[in-house]
């Protein structure tokens, strides 16, 4: 039988008005990957944030025991001198320093009053090796991509000894070769004896890596399954989450699709630091009243930057091209314009960018219509209160008050928080930019019912997403893009993922 190497013993975790974890129960395999997986809310990153120390030993019940000792850690760099090292779903690396500066940060290689150079830079090109990463050590951070760098956070880890590996969405923000090329990485440390915990939304990712699968809801264990003896497909797994069959993954919506309320023709946008790469070029779409518009295509396709540049040029240069919309062209030329026209942009990056998360719900709520609960520039706090409790519950968005700060929502109701605040602006065009990346099953499902809410009142969205299943699911019809072009446009039933494909990769073929 294999050795236990970790367990967590009846852990109850309390903040002020809510009980997180209820007497939770994990056990793990050495040598074995085992997925965490639950609705967002029920406690996972909590529970891992117990066993690395980011909650010290004094701020939970329950016991850790790891390696068969009893473990009390006061702090990250406890548990790191353990072994057990957190990989967390928003990267902590400095993008102005170099992979080798990141990887040893905080434990540097060298004496304590002198870094040795020459020994951080071999090893960091030793660990670069291990996880596949051809780039150098002195290359900036900035200058490789989301999936490179998630690699080096993995690297960092490796530097630190890591023998329990622990990743929170670790695919959140990757393409799908990323994705996969992570996977198979985890599979090969499992190999050489490496164990790790997973915490996933990306149900068909879990079912191909986890060996265990240990389903968490309402901040309580419900069951642990295992590959060699239990079903673990997504629908079996999701049952576990919500409690329930979930049938049909996208809800069913009758069609009313109107006049074309929004047209692109001929946009260009240039970068807006190498101005002679463009990224968008000679795009024209249009979406109608009552519509949902996909716009699928692999990360680096341009998506983000149209829909930023259409949305009063928040993103690029030189930009060029006509917008029409409700038929008269219009020039917006900031965010404020884009707002009066009745045009919203739902971002991809909602901690970063969309949301203020040291604020409270109802601020947020009403940041971009401050018009519409004020009286000659002063706000009426009750209006305020009042939209954003008419918001919570429209949205179904769990928290005890709204005067609660957004940073302590999970993901999903972060993204309704984010939602009810381009609603109450009240647009006639919403371009959603991945409105469901890191959020669960259940939390999507009901993302896609205020979807369908909106384009049922005569609104018009446009979607982004990099899920292609979500893509066939919510939309009428899709716009493919390529290297800043649209090299497709596809409707009715015999759209597959493999159909989008083709068009990427014969686009890419061309040289398109």
């Amino acid at each position: 039988m294999a050795k236990i190497l970790l367990e967590m013993k009846n852990i109850t975790k309390t903040f002020p008005g809510v009980k997180a974890l209820d007497n939770v129960n994990l056990k793990v395999e050495e040598g074995e990957i085992h997925a965490l997986v639950g609705e967002n809310g029920a406690g996972k990153s909590t529970l891992m944030n117990v066993l690395s120390g980011i909650y010290p030993y004094g701020s939970y019940e329950g016991d850790i025991i790891y390696d068969g000792e009893v473990c009390k850690f006061d702090t990250i760099k406890d548990s790191e001198a353990k072994g057990i090292v957190i990989i967390h779903q928003e990267l902590a690396l400095i993008p102005y320093m170099t992979i080798a500066e990141n990887m040893f940060l905080g434990n540097e290689r060298g004496t304590k009053y002198k870094i040795n150079w020459n020994e951080t830079n071999d090893r960091a090109s030793e660990l670069l090796k291990t996880v596949g990463l051809k780039e150098t050590p002195q290359t900036l951070i900035k200058d490789i991509g989301v999936g490179k760098q998630q690699l080096v956070e993995i690297a960092k880890a490796l530097a630190k000894n890591a023998k329990l590996l622990i990743l929170d969405e670790p695919t959140a923000s990757l393409n799908e070769d990323d994705s996969k090329a992570l996977l198979e990485l985890l599979l090969k440390f499992k190999k050489e004896g490496m164990t790790s915990i997973i915490i996933s939304h990306k149900l068909n990712e879990v079912s191909y890596v986890a060996d265990k699968i240990t389903v968490i809801r309402d901040g309580a264990t419900i069951e642990t399954l295992d590959k060699k003896t239990d079903d673990i497909s997504e629908g079996r797994i999701i049952k576990g989450m919500v409690g329930r069959e979930l049938s049909d993954r996208f809800p069913k919506r009758e069609s009313h699709i109107g006049d074309v309320m929004m047209e692109v023709k001929d946009w260009n946008v240039y970068h807006p630091l190498y101005t002679e790469r463009k990224v968008v070029d000679n795009v024209s779409i249009k979406v109608k009243k009552g519509e949902v518009v996909g716009i699928s295509g692999l990360m680096g396709a341009g998506r983000t930057e149209l829909a930023m540049s259409l949305f009063g040029k928040s993103y690029g240069d030189k930009i060029s091209g006509q917008l029409f919309i409700n038929g008269k062209e219009v020039h917006l030329n900031s965010v404020q314009e884009a707002i009066k026209h009745k045009l919203a942009y739902v971002t991809e990056d909602r901690k970063g960018n969309g949301l203020i998360l040291s604020n409270p719900i109802k601020i947020n709520t009403t940041l971009a219509n401050l018009d519409a609960i004020s009286k000659h520039s002063i706000i009426d706090k009750d209006k305020e209160y009042a939209v954003a409790v008419e918001y919570k519950e429209k949205l179904k968005t769990k928290c005890p008050s709204v005067e609660q700060n957004v940073g302590n929502l999970s993901g999903g109701n972060q993204q309704k928080v984010l939602l009810a605040k381009w609603m109450f602006a009240d647009p006639d065009v919403l371009i959603l930019d991945e409105p469901t990346r890191g959020i669960d099953v259940g939390a999507k499902y009901e993302i896609y019912c205020i979807i369908n809410q909106l384009v049922a009142e005569g609104k018009s969205v446009i979607m982004i997403s990099s899920e292609m299943p979500e893509i066939l699911g919510m939309c009428d019809r899709i716009y493919v893009m390529n290297e800043g072009r649209i090299v497709g446009e596809l409707e009715g039933s015999e759209v597959t993922q493999e159909l989008i494909m083709s068009h990427i990769l014969k686009a890419s073929s061309k040289g398109e």
